[in-house]
């Protein structure tokens, strides 16, 4: 039999469908994968698979029954743990919300259980999603399943926030996982580890039931093996949700049947203040790659200018760690998570010791960095600046799209790096998200496809930027891309 575990989404799909193999057998052989990674790379901050093998049962028995199937029927997918499943823990991968086991559902994951998926874990990430290595998790650093070829064996970041969902996929341990996207948290892991991801319109999908980080900023979207299989994740996780009041009340569009490679007609905007000071020469030689395939397809590719994108990343970087501060508010001790009371301690006393200990130096970091813009004497010189900017990014953005259908661009400046490499310089991380945080203050949808991998063995990716509500030209893009790179590399199993 075929190694279940080297399928996709649409090829799970169809096969159970079709009969050639059991949703139970799927989730069987994907538990066993998660089991035996869990040691070496840390994915996963716990592990369902009764849950997985309990949708795999109901969909052979609705397939026995001669009952429609829904879009992921019989597909196992890893949750990114900062989506609220009922009765099984929620954590963000923080201290703070240990053993937190909610009783509610988030929109998007009953919208994937109800399309048919099971759910094989949580999976490991950022703590509170705040980070591009996986290394502020309380839960430990997930390990890329990735190596560089000069023989070294230094464990290498996946990305972040949503490194356990890219290490995850990339390492077959589930053909897909949700992600959410901040800044970049969907597409750099993505990068890194030689997938597909998309960050949808900003209000696509519902935030119901998300942990909360930058609430004008976060966005759900799915991770998987290529395009098509993230187009059929994305039909399912999308569509309106009164319960967000951000959520956009827009029928969801048939993404996966309308995929045409076919770039006839239109035109890829190639922004020029992205060739930045810095920026690996490998990552250049592959976006000009990248110009190339889609000229290929048929595009007109078209020089267009987005002159505030310098300042998107310190614009970002107020924007996020402002809304951070008021969100994470809530977290104090009182209702839910740590509790951290010392003797004779009054309520005020509780709260510093409860956040003192539950938080980690980065969410800390940022809480410190939000209350401050946020306070008197500051709120203007700070965050209503940044706002400002953020005004202006979207009307570069705009404006470019007056001549352009798509634009193309790296997704990262550089490949992934060891752990431990830059995270005692918090500017240098991030650094990381400086292509993918401008599409993410705009709102705008943005997908990374890999395109090669550089010359120590790593993959490299390239960056779609669609217009608001336009999902479906920047997937059509990515499937041009994908089809010219033919990029099947895998990383070599040690674990």
């Amino acid at each position: 039999m075929t190694d279940l575990t080297q399928l996709g989404v649409k090829a799970i799909r169809e096969g159970v469908a079709g009969g050639d193999f059991t949703a139970r057998e799927v989730a069987e052989a994907f538990n066993a994968n998660v089991a035996a990674a869990q040691d070496a790379l840390n994915a996963f901050i716990v592990a369902t698979p009764e849950k997985a093998l309990e949708a795999a049962d109901k969909v052979d028995a609705d397939r026995a029954a001669g009952k429609p199937l829904g879009a992921m029927a019989g597909v196992p997918i890893g949750m990114k743990d900062l989506f609220a499943t009922r009765g099984v823990q929620t954590t963000a991968a923080s201290h703070i919300l240990d053993h937190f086991i909610p009783e509610y559902e988030s929109t998007v994951s009953q919208k994937l259980w109800d399309a048919g998926a099971g759910m094989l874990g949580k999976l490991n990430l950022d703590q509170f999603a705040m980070g591009s290595s996986n290394e502020t998790s309380y839960y430990g650093n997930v390990i890329s399943p990735w190596r560089r070829n000069d023989g070294g064996n230094a464990a290498l970041a996946p990305g972040g926030s949503s490194g356990g969902s890219s290490a995850a996929v990339a390492a077959r341990l589930c053909p897909a996982a949700t992600g959410t996207d901040t800044g970049g948290s969907i597409r750099q892991p993505a990068a890194f580890t030689g997938i597909s991801g998309i960050k949808p319109t900003y209000g696509r999908c519902s935030r119901w039931g998300i942990v909360a980080f930058a609430s004008s900023l976060d966005q759900a979207g799915p991770m998987a093996r290529d395009v098509t299989d993230c187009a059929i994740m994305l039909g399912a996780m999308a569509g309106f949700d009164p319960k967000d009041s951000t959520s956009l009340d827009m029928p969801v569009p048939d993404w996966a049947g309308s995929l045409n490679a076919d770039l006839k007609g239109k035109r890829v905007g190639i922004p020029k203040e992205y060739r930045m000071d810095g920026t690996d020469a490998e990552i250049l030689g592959l976006w000009d790659q990248g110009i190339a395939w889609l000229k290929d397809a048929g595009a007109e590719v078209v020089d267009i200018s987005l002159p505030h994108t310098k300042y998107a990343l310190p614009a970002y970087y107020i924007v996020a760690p402002a809304e951070a501060s008021s969100n994470l508010a809530r977290y104090d001790g009182v209702r839910y998570g740590l509790r951290d009371l010392p003797q004779g301690a009054n309520l005020q006393d509780m709260y510093a010791a409860t956040r003192a200990a539950g938080f980690g130096d980065e969410v800390k970091r940022r809480i410190l960095i939000g209350t401050y813009v946020l306070s008197a004497g500051f709120y203007d010189a700070y965050y209503t600046q940044a706002m400002k900017v953020r005004t202006l990014i979207q009307r570069d953005f705009a404006a470019a799209f007056e001549t352009c259908d798509v634009i193309l661009a790296p997704t990262t400046p550089t490949a992934s790096f060891a752990l431990g490499e830059k995270i005692d310089d918090p500017l240098a991380m991030y650094l990381n998200d400086v292509f993918s945080v401008p599409a993410s203050l705009a709102g705008l949808p943005a997908m990374s496809v890999p395109g090669g991998l550089n010359k120590d063995g790593l993959p490299l990716g390239l960056q779609i930027i669609g217009k608001a509500f336009d999902e479906q030209g920047v997937l059509d893009a990515g499937l041009a891309i994908e089809q010219r790179a033919g990029f099947v590399a895998q990383p070599g199993k040690w674990w």
